[in-house]
């Protein structure tokens, strides 16, 4: 199947990816992340760690990940509407975090919004431009806070 864009002439802003590095230990990380998103207008509606749930089913021997998903519910409810509901199928926004080395974090995120406007699941108009514009304040203060560690 042919895709309806190249993915390798996108760069990092057309999918709003966003990295960090912390320079802590990965659960202080979590804790650190998770604060600094819920002062940024977050909620945290969901989190688990794939890295856990790998290695014990599957001896899988990967190191720390994690995941929280984070919501604001009025930007959700807008881009559900905005969407036609189907936006919603890549909901929450996840935030991730992964051990580079003990004490090395990176902390990672892409925008659920740009990419599902990339992907034909949300319209190319002025609410979502306003959406998008909207929900990359707000990582972008998470992030700018991260290092305030």
């Amino acid at each position: 199947m042919a895709l309806p864009i190249d993915p390798t002439a996108l760069g990092a802003a057309d999918i709003g990816e966003e990295r960090a590095t912390l320079r802590m230990p990965h659960e202080e990380a979590i804790e650190h992340v998770r604060e600094t998103f819920l002062d940024a207008g977050f909620g945290v509606a969901t989190e688990f760690s794939p890295s856990d749930l790998l290695n014990e089913k599957i001896d899988a021997d990967r190191e720390p990940y994690y995941v929280l998903g984070a919501c604001n519910p009025r930007m959700a409810d807008r881009v559900l509407t905005s969407s036609d509901n189907r936006l919603g199928a890549l909901f929450p926004c996840n935030v991730v975090i992964w051990e580079e080395e003990p004490g090395v974090q990176t902390v990672y995120h892409v925008s659920i919004m740009r990419i599902g406007r990339l992907g034909g699941l949300a319209p190319n108009d002025e609410e979502m431009r306003d959406i998008i514009a909207e929900t990359g304040e707000m990582v972008d203060e998470a992030f700018s806070n991260l290092d305030a560690a």
